[in-house]
């Protein structure tokens, strides 16, 4: 099938259906330029008409069997499986993903799919004790009701059904909005996957528009209790702000700018290999990519020349030809604005080790160094390829160097002293730290998120029920209470 023509719809109750907004959403190429697919924009009635039949679908849902649950996902898992080659073509067409980050995206999705089956089994309640004589408590485990997921384009087959799957495995309905770069494999093709795996009509619903035509009505609609967001800071706080408001519960997976550190006594070519891979898997459009990779003093030299020289042998070009490292970024005004922030970083100072040329959405890595302690480039998400190495003088200053960003999601110690390394990571303020490895990790069942700017919340594992789920007491008095008058 052609996935940019038969699934380029809004999916709403079960249909594929044109918006009836006034203008469309242009799905492009980001390395060719062509057009894929044209959507036009659901409006506040369809968004509506979604949570409604979410609504309608949800309550029946919630008492199926969860064994009865669970097939659907394990259908779902042999779809993706026996349709890896078509999505992997879609990652590639539609978000300049090479083969390598369709692989590595497809395998998680895979997994998540697997830990969506246990999770359809894993809610228990639980019996309380109480001071009251004859008194027996309940606490019983809940589906909230209706998820809205707003999912992003860096990874939005894996990111989408990292929410959709939990929140429906736990018995709830969901209405996913995905990025408008990436509205076919972000969002047609999960709820493809899911209807042809046999999800009942009105559970999972997807409504491609922007906030230019919908405004803020996905967040402030009455029927969603929990919002799953992942993208920016800034829409991100925006979203946390309106939820609020309407006493919605949130999930925020947003930016970073995680550091790498490499310690003196690190495996110098094994620290390469981790930050090459770190900060440019995917042209670092990966929210736990090494912005920074920080280096002892002592072996910043050695350090520094094999890691320019690997980056320099990263090939830049077609996503689609296995050889590729490095693809397109999604779109020309996030390539103009990277290429702009190299431009005055360089001006304000710094050096370019390795200085990439930009072709259309084609940049190829840049390697700054020397910059100013109070240059905002340290202290900022770079969403794209350019990495900024960072000498230091002692644990001491790696830790204040690590910590001085207003983000917390991932990092990296490099160290031959384990130890040493896990002291290091447990000063470092951020949701994650991986010892001697690289800083993009995600595991179904480890807990998965970010402090300071880089979120609220967790994913994963048990985190997937206390985000989708709520908790109710229910007691039962056995004989007769005595009240005070």
């Amino acid at each position: 099938m052609s996935y940019f023509t038969e699934l380029a719809h809004q999916y709403i109750d079960g249909e594929w259906r044109a918006g009836s907004g006034s203008w469309d959403i242009i799905d492009f190429n980001p390395y060719n330029g062509e057009k894929l697919a044209s959507i036009t924009v659901a409006t506040v009635g369809e968004v509506d008409q979604a949570y409604r039949a979410a609504e309608r679908a949800q309550r029946a849902w919630a008492a199926t069997n969860p064994y009865a649950r669970r097939l659907v996902f394990e259908r779902a898992l042999r779809l993706v499986e026996d349709r890896e080659e078509e999505i992997t073509e879609a990652i590639i067409a539609e978000l300049g993903g090479t083969r390598t980050k369709a692989a590595f995206e497809l395998h998680l999705a895979k997994e998540f799919l697997r830990e969506a089956m246990q999770l359809a089994l894993r809610p228990e309640g639980r019996l309380v004790p109480s001071p009251v004589d004859g008194k027996e408590n309940r606490v019983y485990r809940l589906p909230v009701g209706v998820v809205s997921v707003i999912s992003p384009f860096n990874f939005p087959f894996l990111l989408s059904i990292k929410s959709v799957a939990p929140a429906l495995a736990l018995g709830n309905a969901v209405v996913l909005k995905p990025h408008q770069n990436t509205p076919i494999v972000g969002g047609g093709l999960v709820a493809k996957v899911f209807e042809d795996a046999g999800l009942p009509a009105g559970l999972l619903n997807v409504v491609v528009t922007d906030i230019a035509e919908i405004g803020d009505a996905l967040i402030e609609h009455p029927v969603p209790k929990v919002i799953s967001f992942t993208g920016s800071d800034k829409v991100g706080r925006h979203v946390a702000t309106v939820a609020a408001a309407h006493f919605k519960r949130v999930v925020l997976e947003l930016g970073g700018n995680s550091a790498l550190i490499v310690l003196d006594d690190a495996d110098l070519d094994y620290a390469v290999d981790a930050a090459v891979f770190s900060r440019f898997v995917h042209q670092g459009q990966v929210c736990m990519a090494a912005n920074r990779v920080l280096v002892d003093r002592s072996v910043e030299r050695e350090f520094t020349e094999k890691f320019v020289a690997k980056v320099e042998t990263l090939k830049v070009g077609d996503p689609a030809d296995p050889e590729t490292h490095i693809g397109p970024l999604i779109n020309s005004s996030q390539t103009e604005a990277i290429a702009t922030l190299v431009e005055q970083t360089v001006d304000a100072g710094a050096t370019a080790l390795v200085r990439g040329r930009t072709e259309g959405n084609l940049m190829a890595p840049t390697v700054l160094t020397g910059l100013p302690a109070d240059s905002p480039v340290l202290g900022q998400e770079i969403f794209g390829p350019v990495v900024v190495v960072v000498p230091f003088d002692g644990d001491e200053e790696a830790v204040r160097i690590a910590n001085d960003t207003p983000y917390g999601l991932s990092g990296a110690v490099h160290t031959a002293d384990v130890e040493r390394g896990v002291r290091i990571a447990q000063r470092i303020e951020s949701g994650m730290v991986h010892i001697n490895d690289s800083t993009v990790h995600d595991e179904p069942i480890v807990a998965f998120g970010g402090e300071k700017h880089s979120g609220l919340g967790r994913l994963n594992g048990d985190s997937m029920v206390e985000a989708f789920t709520t908790q109710k007491w229910i007691s039962i008095q056995h004989g007769r209470s005595r009240f005070p008058f």
